[in-house]
């Protein structure tokens, strides 16, 4: 719910959520900053599969498509604000007949436009986590506390020092080979890869491209790629009525004997026998 400030006549539409539960996203008229303090998610951000492990932030405008897929022990707040809380507050508060020429905050605002492959999903290092567990402290006690009647402005300078700090993160950042490969792997899996596409593109030999691999994923290349294979297979088992063939061909396996081999192997039971159990589940659920 938008803050009734207790100050001045006003309402100011920004929430803070101590515990952001991912069910609501993108929030309407919102920008969003999600801060994941533990565990990881995974999805879908705009057609692009995602993977935050905490530390982690994700950026959301209102028009983003994003399915969370998965989460793991997930820890998380959530700040929201209208694009109108960038308006300066002094001036925003006057009848001025030219709302649209106020100044307006510009730092951080290439996050939520996601014409980089990064832009949703700014890098936290480790030198900026106490800084933005800080801030994001902060922000939820100021919108709680309203201490007096400048505390909008100091909401607004936390903003200000969180967007900048991610802004100027993002900038410097470079995709590291395995990020490559895994954008590879999420987007082509339906498709026949061999390792030596994945150490193409990441421009790395397989003894160290699968040394990267086991140092970030646990696994090799392949096992990560098939890993990733079975468990888009596992959700299409439990949600589809599709036929194991046409789940093997799905998710790049050339046979659906492999497929039910692979699977059987990895997960301890049959596909069918799988699909009958989760969906019981999830049923029950």
């Amino acid at each position: 719910m938008p803050q009734i400030d207790r100050h001045k006549e006003r309402t100011v539409n920004i929430e803070f959520a101590a515990v952001e539960d991912f069910g609501i996203l993108p929030y309407p008229e919102r920008f969003t900053l999600i801060f994941i303090t533990s565990g990881s998610i995974k999805g879908i951000l705009n057609q692009r599969p995602i993977s935050i492990s905490a530390p982690g932030v994700l950026c959301l405008a209102e028009d983003d498509h994003v399915q969370v897929i998965d989460k793991i022990n997930v820890s998380a707040q959530s700040f929201r604000f209208h694009p109108e809380f960038l308006n300066s507050v002094a001036l925003s508060e006057t009848k001025n007949d030219f709302p649209t020429l106020l100044p307006r905050i510009q730092t951080g605002l290439s996050l939520f436009q996601k014409d980089h492959l990064y832009s949703g999903v700014p890098r936290v290092t480790e030198k900026a986590y106490p800084l933005l567990l800080e801030w994001f402290f902060v922000l939820g006690t100021e919108v709680q506390a309203q201490s007096d009647a400048l505390w909008a402005c100091r909401i607004k300078k936390y903003l200000i020092q969180i967007l900048g700090l991610l802004e100027e993160l993002n900038r410097s950042r470079e995709p590291s080979p395995v990020d490559v490969a895994l954008d590879y792997i999420h987007t082509n899996y339906p498709q026949k890869i061999s390792l030596e596409d994945l150490t193409k593109c990441a421009h790395l030999n397989r003894v160290t491209l699968n040394k990267m691999f086991q140092e970030r994923c646990g696994n090799t290349a392949i096992g990560y790629l098939l890993s990733h294979r079975l468990k888009v297979a596992s959700e299409l088992l439990t949600h589809t009525d599709m036929s194991l063939n046409e789940i093997a061909r799905a998710t790049g396996f050339e046979y659906d004997t492999y497929f039910i081999k692979q699977f059987t192997a990895r997960k301890g039971v049959s596909p069918t026998t799988y699909r009958t159990t989760s969906r019981k589940f999830a049923t029950a659920q």
